[in-house]
């Protein structure tokens, strides 16, 4: 990827230059929302939710929620990462020259996403790739890789033991590595993400009032100061996955100078999946994650360079965990309520606001009201396999367990 010498710097101004670059490539992805979700999610948790967790015993929490979710998962290749994938090879192209990048490839190590999107973009530009995929990948994101002309090279599951075959395949091949999030080129390809939802959400409320908790059509007087109706239209919270933070550092540096906006992450718990989280709380980055969580688009440690950005509080506000049966329950209610396929790494956001009492805690308390959050799904590449065996096992997507919300 492009050296330290050509590094831009993680400012908003450097993702609208993004942008402006991979704008011809990439679609504006849309901004849904849901009546019901918002519905399902402002009803407390029933007590035996709460049960083996520390706020057994306690009042469930009742946040009130206004979701705007940013479907990434209608993205080019299915996912975000076509985002920051075109942004790296543009770059490069522009600092290396078209000749050289062509002459030489580009290669990285991917459990799918990532590794789909530089497939589709080096095929693109017409530029050699090679993608290093665990062998336990999914097949569809395997047949994926290869329908666009990459070269795949199968590794060990853990991230370890990816960038080892990587590597290795570098050597014999000189081709370029390109992160798939541990580059600022990346991240600001990724940050482009929170800059469309920034604007679609002020398209939507500026169009219809009501989809804002803070519009004036809620029931505040039209003639008054009061703030709400001045935040109408401006998002309170924003809340990501965080596999190796590239999406999570790029929305956070785009509204870093958004104090109104709050930037958060959400992770898998199962096998210490959420490394973020942990190292967040011991004042350390943690570099090795061995988790198998079905979210496997989450399975590596977050990287140096966003770190960086995720570790700074005034950026990003806190990162929260969920289970394995929540990021399934949550599959399966988007599924049934909204009609869209997201994969289980793309609904761990949503899955943190339905589900982990301390966030909505934290919300409930400070905002009485109510926030306005987008949620980023971030890939829908999950295949029809899954769907199926997702659809059959008798889980309860609808959430019953709050009861009245499933009589909708």
């Amino acid at each position: 990827m492009a050296d330290p010498s050509h590094w831009l710097p993680l400012t908003e101004e450097s993702i609208f230059s993004a942008y402006s670059l991979i704008q011809p490539y990439i679609c504006r992805t849309s901004v849904l929302t849901s009546k019901t979700l918002n519905r399902i999610a402002s009803i407390p948790q029933s007590a035996e939710a709460l049960v083996g967790t520390e706020f057994e015993g306690q009042r469930p929490a009742n946040p009130k929620f206004n979701f705007f979710f940013k479907c990434e998962n209608f993205q080019r290749t299915g996912a975000f990462k076509a985002r920051g994938a075109f942004h790296a090879v543009l770059r490069l192209i522009q600092t290396k020259g078209t000749d050289e990048v062509r002459r030489r490839g580009v290669i990285t190590h991917s459990a799918g996403n990532h590794g789909q999107a530089l497939a589709f973009v080096a095929h693109t530009l017409d530029v050699p790739a090679y993608v290093v995929m665990p062998s336990i990948s999914t097949r569809s994101k395997i047949e994926a890789t290869k329908s666009y002309g990459a070269t795949v090279v199968f590794s060990g599951p853990t991230s370890q033991e990816r960038e080892a075959v990587a590597e290795r395949v570098k050597g014999e091949t000189g081709a370029i590595f390109v992160s798939s999030f541990n580059h600022p080129d990346i991240i600001l390809g990724q940050g482009t993400a929170g800059l469309e939802l920034e604007q679609q959400v002020r398209e939507l409320v500026a169009a219809n009032p009501e989809l804002s908790l803070h519009s004036t059509a809620r029931g505040e007087d039209p003639g008054s100061n009061v703030q709400g109706s001045s935040r109408a239209g401006t998002l309170d919270a924003v809340i990501t996955p965080i596999g190796g933070g590239g999406l999570n550092s790029g929305v956070a540096t785009f509204f870093a100078s958004r104090p109104q906006t709050h930037v958060f992450g959400a992770e898998p718990a199962f096998e210490g999946g959420d490394d973020c989280r942990r190292g967040l709380a011991a004042g350390r980055r943690i570099t090795v994650v061995r988790t198998l969580t079905m979210a496997d688009g989450l399975r590596q440690p977050v990287g140096e360079i966003p770190w960086k950005v995720i570790s700074d509080g005034g950026k990003v506000r806190g990162v929260y965990a969920v289970s394995e049966e929540q990021i399934k329950s949550t599959i399966k209610l988007v599924l049934e309520r909204m009609k869209v396929v997201v994969e289980p790494s793309g609904v761990v956001g949503l899955a943190v606001a339905l589900y982990n009492e301390e966030f909505r805690r934290l919300v409930e308390q400070e905002a009485p009201e109510g926030w306005d959050v987008g949620v980023v799904f971030s890939g829908g590449n999950m295949p029809v396999e899954a769907i199926a065996e997702l659809c059959g096992d008798g889980s309860n997507g609808s959430r019953s367990i709050r009861g009245e919300e499933a009589m909708t």
